[in-house]
């Protein structure tokens, strides 16, 4: 008997789901309470007062680097003189191979004032005009700089902590679903081939798959194996790299790797997805579900549940 495929959705039901997933993702964001965004930006537009009334509006910050780099939101405060802001990876790079380990930075000065002259190459003129033109800043120079660079550090940390919280739900939501309808959860595990599968019925978390992470393994019932991607996506232009540049590409290599006969390589999906990237996703092998519509999942997996034992499609079960 041949394997169920997993269902492969028209441009109507794309249009659809895709529209449904929009509509819940502006539900939440508009009465998204602003007491995070707030409490960020309180928090950060003291670091800045501090930053810049301790360093001399910022003459000295060079010759304080250690002690100052050594405070996580200083670091990140400093992160930000740059326009536009730099990452702590980035800055890593930039400053050669630097550690921006608290401990590291202060006990090395002159590695601490490499990341400030890194830094202060990219220092942004408009928010900071004092410094390139070696004057003192007017007050209300001043107050700008710090109510826009807060501003900034503030919106991208909510930004950053609703992406992974939305990550974190959905990926919960998903090992709920599979639990009721009878998967035993297993502790993660790298799966490097057949025989670290898990068996039929069960499922782990965060696990490399094939060389590759994936959120959550599912060993179907028919015995071949659904890697998940969860996916959160909050515009457009960003699903393309969650969904087409990420979880896309690792489908292809899933596949390359353990072939069409034994995985599976899925996607839940959620946020705001364009349509013509959904359908590329689907034409490079990967399965769609939404987060919204779990239940197409399911209706998926215990379609696999009719299907001959694993050994009669030739995948073995895993030896205890």
């Amino acid at each position: 008997m041949s394997q169920v495929p997993p269902p492969r959705w028209s441009e109507p039901d794309l249009v659809k789901d895709a529209a449904e997933a929009v509509r819940r993702f502006r539900e939440i964001r508009m009465h998204e309470p602003l007491e995070q965004y707030l409490e960020q930006f309180d928090s950060f537009r003291g670091t800045m007062e501090e930053l810049i009334e301790g360093t001399v509006d910022l003459t000295q910050l060079r010759d304080q680097a250690a002690e100052l780099l050594a405070e996580p939101d200083v670091l990140t405060s400093a992160r930000y003189l740059a326009g536009p802001p730099i990452s702590a990876d980035d800055l890593k790079e930039l400053a050669g191979d630097v550690s921006l380990a608290p401990g590291r930075l202060r006990a090395d000065p002159a590695m601490a004032q490499r990341v400030i002259d890194t830094i202060l190459l990219g220092l942004d003129r408009v928010r900071f005009p004092w410094v390139s033109e070696d004057r003192e800043p007017t007050d209300a120079e001043r107050e700008i700089a710090v109510i826009a660079t807060a501003a900034m550090i503030a919106t991208q940390k909510v930004q950053t902590a609703r992406r992974n919280e939305a990550k974190d739900e959905q990926e919960e939501a998903v090992a709920a679903i599979l639990n009721e309808n009878g998967f035993t959860q297993i502790a993660t595990r790298p799966i490097l081939n057949i025989s670290h599968f898990p068996d039929v019925g069960e499922f782990c978390r965060e696990s490399d798959f094939g060389g590759r992470k994936a959120d959550l393994v599912v060993r179907l019932w028919d015995g071949r194996v659904m890697p998940i991607e969860c996916k959160v996506s909050n515009s457009s232009t960003n699903s393309v790299k969650r969904l087409n540049n990420d979880a896309a590409v690792k489908a292809g290599v899933w596949l390359s790797e353990f072939g069409t006969a034994t995985v599976v390589p899925t996607a839940v999906l959620s946020g705001v997805f364009k349509i013509h990237n959904l359908e590329n996703a689907q034409t490079r092998g990967l399965s769609l579900f939404w987060a919204h519509r779990l239940d197409a999942m399911i209706e998926f997996i215990e379609s696999t549940r009719a299907l001959p034992e694993p050994k009669a499609q030739g995948i073995a079960r895993n030896p205890r």
